[in-house]
Protein backbone atom coordinates (compact mmCIF):
# COMPACT_ATOMS: atom_id res chain seq x y z
CA UNK A 1 0.00 0.00 0.00
CA UNK A 2 2.96 2.29 1.20
CA UNK A 3 4.74 1.58 -2.35
CA UNK A 4 1.23 2.24 -4.30
CA UNK A 5 1.23 6.00 -2.72
CA UNK A 6 4.40 6.58 -3.42
CA UNK A 7 4.23 5.75 -7.18
CA UNK A 8 1.29 8.37 -7.29
CA UNK A 9 3.63 10.88 -6.54
CA UNK A 10 4.87 13.16 -8.75
CA UNK A 11 8.53 13.06 -9.93
CA UNK A 12 9.66 16.00 -7.40
CA UNK A 13 7.79 14.51 -4.57
CA UNK A 14 9.50 11.06 -5.41
CA UNK A 15 12.58 12.58 -5.83
CA UNK A 16 12.57 14.70 -2.51
CA UNK A 17 11.10 11.19 -0.76
CA UNK A 18 14.24 9.68 -1.89
CA UNK A 19 16.28 12.61 -0.60
CA UNK A 20 14.57 12.33 3.02
CA UNK A 21 15.53 8.69 2.81
CA UNK A 22 19.12 9.09 2.34
CA UNK A 23 19.30 11.55 5.04
CA UNK A 24 17.11 9.86 7.52
CA UNK A 25 18.73 9.63 10.94
CA UNK A 26 19.11 5.47 11.86
CA UNK A 27 17.89 5.04 15.29
CA UNK A 28 19.83 2.23 17.18
CA UNK A 29 16.84 -0.01 18.14
CA UNK A 30 18.81 -2.93 19.97
CA UNK A 31 20.91 0.09 21.43
CA UNK A 32 17.81 2.03 22.68
CA UNK A 33 16.47 -1.72 23.63
CA UNK A 34 19.33 -2.50 26.00
CA UNK A 35 19.50 0.70 27.53
CA UNK A 36 15.91 0.29 28.55
CA UNK A 37 16.14 -3.18 29.64
CA UNK A 38 19.50 -2.10 31.99
CA UNK A 39 17.54 1.07 33.40
CA UNK A 40 14.28 -0.45 34.16
CA UNK A 41 15.94 -3.47 35.59
CA UNK A 42 17.68 -1.58 38.13
CA UNK A 43 14.59 0.17 39.02
CA UNK A 44 13.18 -3.01 39.77
CA UNK A 45 15.89 -4.30 41.42
CA UNK A 46 16.14 -1.03 43.84
CA UNK A 47 12.51 -1.76 44.77
CA UNK A 48 12.94 -5.58 45.31
CA UNK A 49 15.55 -4.25 47.54
CA UNK A 50 13.38 -1.75 49.52
CA UNK A 51 10.74 -4.34 49.37
CA UNK A 52 12.54 -6.31 51.50
CA UNK A 53 13.50 -3.65 53.92
CA UNK A 54 9.84 -3.23 54.88
CA UNK A 55 9.71 -7.30 55.26
CA UNK A 56 12.62 -7.82 57.15
CA UNK A 57 12.97 -4.23 59.35
CA UNK A 58 9.10 -3.55 59.59
CA UNK A 59 7.62 -7.05 59.92
CA UNK A 60 5.25 -6.52 56.82
CA UNK A 61 4.27 -9.46 54.64
CA UNK A 62 4.82 -9.61 50.95
CA UNK A 63 1.44 -8.73 50.00
CA UNK A 64 1.33 -5.87 52.47
CA UNK A 65 4.64 -4.35 51.69
CA UNK A 66 3.82 -3.28 48.44
CA UNK A 67 2.18 -0.53 49.19
CA UNK A 68 4.52 1.52 50.73
CA UNK A 69 7.20 0.12 48.65
CA UNK A 70 5.65 2.20 45.40
CA UNK A 71 5.16 4.64 47.81
CA UNK A 72 8.44 4.75 48.34
CA UNK A 73 9.49 3.83 44.84
CA UNK A 74 7.29 7.02 44.09
CA UNK A 75 8.89 9.52 46.85
CA UNK A 76 12.51 8.63 45.41
CA UNK A 77 11.65 9.26 42.01
CA UNK A 78 10.02 12.90 42.74
CA UNK A 79 13.16 13.40 44.72
CA UNK A 80 15.38 12.69 42.12
CA UNK A 81 13.50 14.57 39.19
CA UNK A 82 13.62 17.87 41.87
CA UNK A 83 16.98 17.51 41.91
CA UNK A 84 17.00 17.25 37.87
CA UNK A 85 19.41 13.84 38.33
CA UNK A 86 16.04 11.44 36.86
CA UNK A 87 15.79 13.62 33.79
CA UNK A 88 18.98 12.27 32.66
CA UNK A 89 18.34 9.08 34.04
CA UNK A 90 15.43 8.83 31.78
CA UNK A 91 17.18 10.55 28.87
CA UNK A 92 20.01 7.23 29.19
CA UNK A 93 17.27 4.57 29.67
CA UNK A 94 14.71 6.11 27.63
CA UNK A 95 10.83 3.86 28.40
CA UNK A 96 13.53 2.03 31.23
CA UNK A 97 12.35 4.63 33.47
CA UNK A 98 9.14 6.01 32.02
CA UNK A 99 7.17 2.50 32.85
CA UNK A 100 7.85 1.59 35.94
CA UNK A 101 6.36 3.36 38.62
CA UNK A 102 9.02 5.70 39.03
CA UNK A 103 7.52 6.95 35.39
CA UNK A 104 4.55 8.17 37.62
CA UNK A 105 6.05 10.13 39.49
CA UNK A 106 8.22 11.69 37.59
CA UNK A 107 5.25 12.89 35.63
CA UNK A 108 3.51 14.37 38.50
CA UNK A 109 6.39 16.27 39.53
CA UNK A 110 7.92 17.46 36.43
CA UNK A 111 4.35 19.21 35.68
CA UNK A 112 4.23 20.84 39.12
CA UNK A 113 8.09 21.96 38.60
CA UNK A 114 6.74 23.08 35.10
CA UNK A 115 3.95 25.03 36.22
CA UNK A 116 5.30 26.54 39.28
CA UNK A 117 5.62 30.22 38.04
CA UNK A 118 1.91 30.33 38.03
CA UNK A 119 1.07 30.12 41.96
CA UNK A 120 0.61 27.06 43.83
CA UNK A 121 -3.56 26.78 42.97
CA UNK A 122 -3.53 27.92 39.32
CA UNK A 123 0.09 26.33 38.54
CA UNK A 124 0.79 23.30 40.60
CA UNK A 125 -2.49 22.26 41.48
CA UNK A 126 -3.99 22.53 38.31
CA UNK A 127 -1.18 21.57 36.28
CA UNK A 128 0.28 18.76 38.18
CA UNK A 129 -2.52 16.13 37.30
CA UNK A 130 -2.88 16.76 33.67
CA UNK A 131 -0.44 13.52 32.70
CA UNK A 132 -1.16 11.45 35.87
CA UNK A 133 -5.09 12.22 35.51
CA UNK A 134 -5.48 9.75 33.13
CA UNK A 135 -3.44 7.50 34.89
CA UNK A 136 -5.25 7.86 37.95
CA UNK A 137 -8.73 7.57 36.36
CA UNK A 138 -8.17 4.48 34.27
CA UNK A 139 -6.38 2.70 36.87
CA UNK A 140 -9.51 3.28 39.46
CA UNK A 141 -11.74 3.00 36.75
CA UNK A 142 -9.61 -0.83 35.76
CA UNK A 143 -9.61 -1.64 39.44
CA UNK A 144 -13.49 -1.24 39.16
CA UNK A 145 -14.02 -3.68 36.70
CA UNK A 146 -11.98 -6.14 38.07
CA UNK A 147 -13.65 -6.04 41.80
CA UNK A 148 -17.30 -5.89 39.99
CA UNK A 149 -16.07 -8.94 38.19
CA UNK A 150 -14.67 -10.85 40.92
CA UNK A 151 -17.47 -9.88 43.31
CA UNK A 152 -20.45 -11.31 40.62
CA UNK A 153 -18.10 -14.65 40.11
CA UNK A 154 -16.72 -15.58 43.35
CA UNK A 155 -19.86 -14.10 45.42
CA UNK A 156 -23.05 -14.31 43.16
CA UNK A 157 -21.40 -17.41 40.95
CA UNK A 158 -20.57 -19.63 43.91
CA UNK A 159 -17.06 -20.26 42.52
Amino acid sequence: MANEKRKNLTPTKQEYYQLEKKHETKRPVLQNCLKAFFIGGIICSIGQAIQLFYIYFFDFTEQTAGNPTVATMIFISMLLTGFGVYDRIAQFGGAGSAVPVTGFGNAVISAAIEHRTEGFVLGVGSNMFKLAGSVILFGTFSAFVVALIKTIFIQWGGF
